[in-house]
């Protein structure tokens, strides 16, 4: 951890406050079963209001025994995210409602063509990692949905995904189509290729869906990353430290939730509140607090042990300007610098506005130069290169050396689209600005990449299982 924004002292007294509301306030937890299971427990259950007030060392015995590392592989098992292991982790949205082709140009709605789409276009990006539906089709019923999606991402990469679970009965043909992918049971849970996201309803609440299909894929004892989306001065409170104090404690109170329907359940710690502007009346995606928010809750994740997601490195804007490249560098190198494990949801057109690969192309160079001051560096006799400095001496030049030209590809970052060239050749290549290159890039993506194609056996069980899930769930 590079970045500290709380000390100590303050880390612990977001804690007790945390504990505090869970226990004199509590959660709205509209979910008989873990209402029975939270009051087995020891927590104070009050079952006509759903409401569950649960003590300080219930909450911390329960996060105790969460599952703080896990691994996520893609169809292809070399392609893999880790979480809680030291490794940062970056991923494209799980779906939009809306879709931009242009921008600039209209908004649609998105389809299951662009899921396809997405999902190619995420496995030709190298610092994405976790490929993302970024579309929630349109034209597909809620209740099949998810499984339609998951079939379609499986045909178009071979990396790990993400995309939205929507409910228990449609959790249960996810299950099967993870198990055709992997061959038997035993396989689809040592190798997850995704995770269900357990989102509590800023506050103080949690959604009956979110919880239920938990139970479902507890059966391959799925990871589960648990991020409200407080926001300060609506749906939390009108300061930083009361909004981290409220957002942690719905954080752990979903961590409580995950261990009483599977003890051990991988769980990822989401502190992705925001803020809202009093202006224009919208969530602040990218602001200054947003910063603050990534580095903070990394902290809080980390002081209890778990692998933390914060959304910083996306953006307020609509373009892939100068602000979308100051918001999004600026917060993502904080939130690496303070040792999260997955930061994003990427590649979305300003705040939940639309899904955009334009803007996804742009947060992958964002992730390149991010990552390149990650790095480590080498201090050695070599790259010290005493012996170079030696033979220059004073007033010399290191540009002729073997030492430089042996060395140099590696020491330096060279960026695929921001411009390093002189005026006169940047004129004379057109005098492209950044959004014309993100636009080069994606068209070029688009034409030229093609993932390894699934089996054909495979393909038909998959199909199969999208069919039998419209059957099935329609007749509900």
């Amino acid at each position: 951890m590079i970045t500290k924004i709380l000390s100590e002292g303050q880390i612990k007294r977001l804690h007790e406050a945390s504990l505090t509301i869970l226990e004199r306030v509590g959660v709205e937890v509209p979910h008989k079963e873990i209402l029975g299971r939270f009051a087995d427990a020891g927590a104070k259950v009050d079952s006509a209001a759903n409401r569950v007030r649960i003590p300080a060392d219930l909450v911390m015995r329960l996060v105790a025994q969460a599952g703080k590392q896990y691994t996520i592989y893609g169809r292809d098992l070399q392609r893999t995210a880790a979480f809680g292991q030291g490794r940062r982790n970056y991923n494209s949205i799980a779906g939009e409602a809306s879709w931009v082709d242009e921008i600039g140009g209209a908004r649609r709605y998105a389809t299951l063509a662009d899921v396809a789409m997405a999902a190619r276009f995420g496995d030709a990006l190298e610092g994405i990692n976790i490929v993302g539906a970024m579309a929630d089709p349109h034209e597909l019923t809620g209740e099949a949905r998810c499984v339609e999606v998951l079939a379609t991402m499986i045909k178009n990469t071979t990396k790990p995904i993400t995309f939205w679970f929507h409910d228990r009965a449609s959790a249960r043909f996810i299950i099967d189509m993870l198990i055709a992918l992997r061959g038997d049971e035993a396989r689809a849970t040592k190798f997850p290729l995704c995770y269900p996201f357990l989102e509590p309803i800023s506050p103080l609440r949690f959604p009956f869906n979110g919880i239920d299909l938990l139970f479902e894929t507890a059966r391959l004892n799925m990871p589960v990353p648990i991020g409200p989306m407080a926001q300060m001065g609506l749906s939390a409170p009108g300061t930083l430290a009361g909004t981290m104090a409220q957002e942690n404690a719905e954080i752990l109170a979903g961590v409580c939730i995950t261990q009483l329907i599977r003890p051990g359940m991988p769980v990822c710690y989401g502190g992705i509140c925001h803020a809202f502007d009093m202006q224009t009346t919208q969530m602040i995606f990218c602001g200054p607090e947003q910063a603050i928010f990534g580095v903070a809750m990394t902290q809080m994740g980390k002081f209890y042990g778990l692998p933390v997601y914060i959304n910083v490195g996306l953006t307020d804007s609509k373009r892939t300007d100068a602000q979308a490249g100051l918001e999004s560098g600026v917060t993502l190198m904080l939130g690496a610098a303070a040792g999260a494990d997955i930061f994003g949801h990427l590649g979305i057109c300003g705040v939940d506005q639309a899904a955009s690969l334009d803007i996804l192309v742009l947060h992958n160079e964002v992730i390149r130069y991010v990552e390149s001051v990650m790095r480590t560096v080498e201090i050695s006799d070599d790259t010290l290169g005493l012996d170079v400095i030696a033979e220059v001496g004073p007033g010399g030049t290191f540009i002729d050396q073997p030492h430089t030209a042996e060395h140099f590809r590696h020491e330096l970052w060279f960026p695929k689209l921001l411009d390093r060239n002189y005026y006169q050749a940047w004129v004379d290549n057109g005098a492209l600005s950044t959004e014309d290159r993100c636009r080069r890039e994606k068209e070029a993506i688009l034409k030229t990449h093609r993932p390894e194609p699934i089996a054909p056996e495979l393909a038909r069980t998959l199909d199969a299982i999208v069919a039998a899930a419209y059957r099935e769930l329609r007749k509900k």
